[in-house]
C-alpha cells in the first residue's frame, strides 16, 4: 500500500457487521489508525463471532463498542453513547455491510448499537455491502441501496468474484485498498479544492513501430497517479489522462486512457476547457516512426534504419490555448533530465510559458522512472528554486 496523508485530526466510525468479510475490516483498522486517525469500532454481535473484539482493540488502540446499553462514554461530546459517538465521528463507515443490516438502515431500524448511532449521524456514511449474489441482487436489497443512495449515503462495491458459498458473482466486499481509497475520497470531498477542477497526465505514451513493437519509456505512472490521489484528497475534481500502465485507478478520477502522443494531445485538449489546473507529468514521446508496418517486421537485413518524426508538442498547444481562453489558470510541467538539471528545467519553463515546473534527474537510481521514491527541485516563474529530498512519490505530489 502507498503512504496515506495524515487522518490525524479525523476521527472515523467503524461498524462492523456479521459477514466473513470482517476479516478484511482490521486491515483497515490498522491502516487509518497508523495514518493518524482515531478509529472507534462498533462491532454487531453476529461481527463479533467472526472476528474478536480484542483484534480490533488491538490494531486500533481503542475500547470496541459492542453493546447498546453498556458502552462507555469517556471522551464523548454527550453521556449518550449512540450520539455521542455519531456527534464526534467525521466518517461513518460500515463494512462489512450485509443485507440484513442496509435493510435496517434503509428502514430505520434500530436495534443495536450500530443501527442506533447510524441514524443519529450527521457526519457522511460510507458502506461496503459484501453478500451472495443472490441477495445483492434481489429487489428487496437493491430497492433498500436505491433509497439509501438517494439520502446522500455512499456505497464501494460490491465486488464480482468467488463468495464463501463457492458461487461466483457479484457481492464480495471491496478489498481494503479499494476501500481505503473510498474512505478518503469521501473524506476529503469538503477539502480546500473542493469545486476546483484538475487535470493530471500520467505514465509513458507508445509510438507504434509495427503491430507487435513500439518506441516508448520506463515510465511507470506513479507520480501522476500520486498526485491525481493528492488533489482528490484535497476536495478537486480530477481527470486523470495516463498513457498504458496497470495502476488502479484512483477512487472518484475520471481516467482518460490514451496509448500515443497525439492521443495524450487530443485528450489534454479536450480536458483542459474550464479548468484550473494542469499537471503534466506524462512522458510523452517526443519523436514516434515516420511509417508503422502494417506486420510485424521480420528478421532480415544486419541493420534496419527507422525514420523518426516529432510528435505533437502538447505543452506548446496547452500554452497557445491558454493565451485565448486563460485555461488552465495553472500549468505545472515535469522535466525529466539527464544533466543540467536546473538550467534544462527553466528553459523549458519559460519556453513553454508554465507557471511551475518539476525537474528529476533521471540517473538517479532511487529517483525518476520506475521508483517508487523521487528526489525533484521545483521551479517558478520569479527564479525560485525548492529542492526536495529524497521522498516517496505520494509525499512528492
Amino acid at each position: 500500500m502507498e503512504p496515506i496523508p495524515s487522518l490525524g485530526d479525523k476521527r472515523i466510525l467503524l461498524g462492523v457487521t456479521g459477514g466473513i468479510a470482517a476479516y478484511k475490516v482490521c486491515t483497515l483498522a490498522s491502516w487509518l489508525t497508523q495514518a493518524g486517525a482515531q478509529v472507534d469500532v462498533v462491532m454487531t454481535e453476529a461481527a463479533t463471532r467472526f472476528v474478536a473484539p480484542l483484534t480490533f482493540q488491538a490494531l486500533t488502540g481503542r475500547p470496541v463498542y459492542t453493546d447498546l446499553w453498556g458502552a462507555p462514554t469517556e471522551g464523548l461530546p454527550t453521556h449518550i453513547a449512540h450520539v455521542g459517538l455519531a456527534h464526534a465521528a467525521d466518517l461513518l463507515v460500515i463494512a462489512p455491510a450485509t443485507a440484513n443490516t442496509l435493510a435496517k438502515l434503509a428502514h430505520g431500524v434500530a436495534d443495536n448499537l450500530l443501527t442506533t448511532l447510524a441514524l443519529a449521524a450527521t457526519c457522511p456514511v460510507l458502506v461496503a455491502p459484501a453478500m451472495d449474489a443472490g441477495m445483492w441482487t434481489h429487489p428487496a436489497t437493491q430497492a433498500n441501496v436505491e433509497l439509501l443512495r438517494a439520502r446522500g449515503v455512499h456505497f464501494a462495491g460490491p465486488a464480482r468474484g468467488r463468495m464463501a458459498s463457492g458461487l461466483v458473482g457479484e457481492g464480495r466486499m471491496v478489498e481494503p485498498e479499494e476501500l481505503l481509497g473510498h474512505v478518503r475520497w469521501v473524506l476529503g470531498r469538503a477539502g480546500p479544492l473542493a469545486g476546483r477542477r484538475v487535470v493530471v497526465t500520467a505514465g509513458p505514451t507508445r509510438e507504434p513501430l509495427d503491430p507487435v513493437r513500439f518506441l516508448s519509456n520506463p515510465s511507470s505512472g506513479r507520480q501522476g497517479f500520486a498526485l491525481a490521489q493528492a488533489a482528490l484528497d484535497r476536495g478537486a475534481a480530477v481527470t486523470l489522462i495516463t498513457g498504458p500502465t496497470p495502476l488502479p485507478t484512483p477512487v472518484g478520477a475520471e481516467r482518460v486512457a490514451v496509448t500515443t502522443a497525439r492521443q495524450m494531445r487530443d485528450a489534454v485538449l479536450a480536458a483542459i476547457e474550464g479548468a484550473d489546473v494542469l499537471l503534466m507529468a506524462a512522458a510523452v514521446a517526443d519523436y514516434r516512426p515516420a511509417e508503422t508496418a502494417p506486420h510485424k517486421i521480420k528478421k532480415g537485413e544486419e541493420e534496419l534504419a527507422l525514420r523518426l518524426i516529432r510528435t505533437p508538442d502538447v505543452l506548446a498547444e496547452v500554452a497557445a490555448r491558454r493565451a485565448k481562453t486563460g485555461f488552465p489558470r495553472v500549468v505545472v510541467g515535469f522535466a525529466a533530465e539527464s544533466h543540467d538539471l536546473i538550467e534544462n528545467a527553466r528553459a523549458k519553463l519559460e519556453a513553454k510559458r508554465l507557471d511551475l515546473i518539476v525537474a528529476n534527474d533521471i540517473t538517479a537510481a532511487d529517483a525518476g522512472f520506475g521508483a517508487e521514491t523521487n528526489r525533484v527541485a521545483i521551479l517558478d516563474r520569479e527564479g525560485g528554486v525548492e529542492e526536495l529530498p529524497l521522498m516517496s512519490k505520494p509525499a512528492v505530489a
